[in-house]
């Protein structure tokens, strides 16, 4: 349980807010890299409670700057693309992606007015699949190393989803080990599915361990022969989760604030060695990415499904899933009314960390896991596993080895 100040700590996002402050010290993603092609429209965007144009310059350069004219507030997302940045079509100023406003073509010839206006703008990088971009203060930190940012384009897939739910509720389902065991839950499975561990033994032992990136959650299951089912994932701070993967990659769940109550949801899946799968469907809809089943249909829920094929009856869909219970906690959940148990030690874990690190960065500290020296710029630790294994191997640390990794398992799931 928190208290309302500490929620509050947490979820307001805006600038000036503590959290707002803290989310903005770090590279954050502002839109899917295929929404934005060269020579393609400027767009506007809601990002941390700030209204923002994104787009592109005739050299393929992504700039993010105050949707409103610095002249007399036009919408730019309207704009011209020429000339090297976005004209305001109002009365023709011209903005590079840096802010600079390099022309005013209605003022008189020779004037200097132009040097003396800068407009809002964020630095941009496009990677990943991702454009990112850095909202703080000051020089922004290097963009971490991460496995995901650097695979070939054929070995990650990146898609977002729409979220109508503040930030950290969405995010903290992905340290929530034992709702696998009920919101997830698939009847009929047999033992040797995956799927089926998560019904063998919904009790499972949760252990947290706090990290220089964040928190690392072991879940381990007991099974039958011996055998534990240990599922490893990662909170990457500041709003990163590592959910499921093997040696050959894992995903990440990204959870981007657009204001206080509503946000994206990032998803990326790499593949070291291969592309990965691409599944049916996914999250965009005729009305862009609100996902197919939402609160407005109630999700589709089917309670004839629930009789003998799912626990939730909302398909065989982790989204449809996550999203119900995320967003049916309300736009911002009140954590002074819930009663935290023993199946949330992960979550109490991150939120410890999340607010020591917002206190720090309201007392001038840096933040953590904010990376500044090139050779500190590397996490092989950062990942997430699945696996079984002989219930004498201890749990804790066997995967950062690759070769227990690798040829200690009885089972690779």
């Amino acid at each position: 349980m928190l208290s309302p100040e500490e929620n509050s700590m947490l979820t307001r996002v805006g600038p000036g807010t503590p959290a707002g402050g803290f989310l903005r010290c770090y590279w954050q993603p502002a839109a899917l890299s295929e929404d934005f092609p060269t020579g393609g429209a400027p767009q506007p965007v809601r990002l941390l409670g700030e209204d923002l144009v994104l787009f592109r310059d005739e050299e393929g350069q992504p700039g993010l700057l105050g949707i409103h004219c610095a002249h007399r507030g036009a919408d730019l997302s309207y704009g011209r693309i020429e000339a090297g940045g976005l004209r305001c079509i109002y009365h023709g100023w011209l903005y590079d992606v840096d802010g600079r406003c390099v022309e005013q073509p209605g003022e008189p010839v020779g004037s200097t007015f132009h040097e003396r206006i800068r407009q809002r703008s964020y630095p941009c990088l496009d990677v990943g699949g991702l454009i990112l971009c850095y909202m703080g203060l000051g020089e922004p930190p290097l963009l971490p190393a991460y496995e995901f940012l650097a695979v070939p384009p054929d070995q990650a897939r990146t898609s977002k989803v729409l979220q109508e739910c503040n930030y950290q509720q969405g995010g903290e389902g992905n340290i929530d080990p034992v709702h696998h065991s009920f919101l997830h839950l698939r009847f009929g499975r047999s033992e040797d599915d995956r799927m089926s561990f998560y019904g063998q033994d919904p009790t499972p032992t949760i252990d947290p361990e706090e990290t220089d990136f964040g928190v690392r959650v072991y879940a381990v299951r007991r099974l039958a022969e011996g055998r534990n089912y240990v599922k490893i994932t990662n909170f990457i701070l500041p709003s990163l989760y590592a959910v499921t993967g093997d040696a050959n990659g894992y995903s990440i769940n990204w959870h981007v604030p657009i204001d206080d109550v509503t946000h994206w949801k990032y998803q990326v899946v790499f593949r070291r060695n291969s592309a990965p799968p691409r599944r049916d469907g996914g999250s965009r809809s005729a009305t862009g990415y609100l996902a197919v089943r939402n609160r407005g249909n109630r999700y589709m829920q089917d309670r004839d499904e629930m009789k003998a094929k799912t626990f939730s009856g909302l398909g065989m869909d982790f989204q449809a899933e996550d999203g119900c219970v995320t967003e049916g906690s309300g736009p911002i959940q009140d954590r002074a009314k819930e009663n935290a148990a023993y199946t949330d030690r992960a979550i109490v874990a991150a939120r410890a960390v999340l607010l020591r690190g917002i206190r720090a960065v309201q007392s001038g500290a840096e933040a953590p896991h904010v990376v500044r020296e090139p050779a500190l710029n590397h996490f092989p630790n950062i990942g997430a596993a699945k696996d079984v294994i002989p219930s004498e191997i201890p749990w804790r640390g066997y995967w950062e080895n690759e070769t227990a990794l690798r040829e200690n398992l009885i089972a690779h799931v």
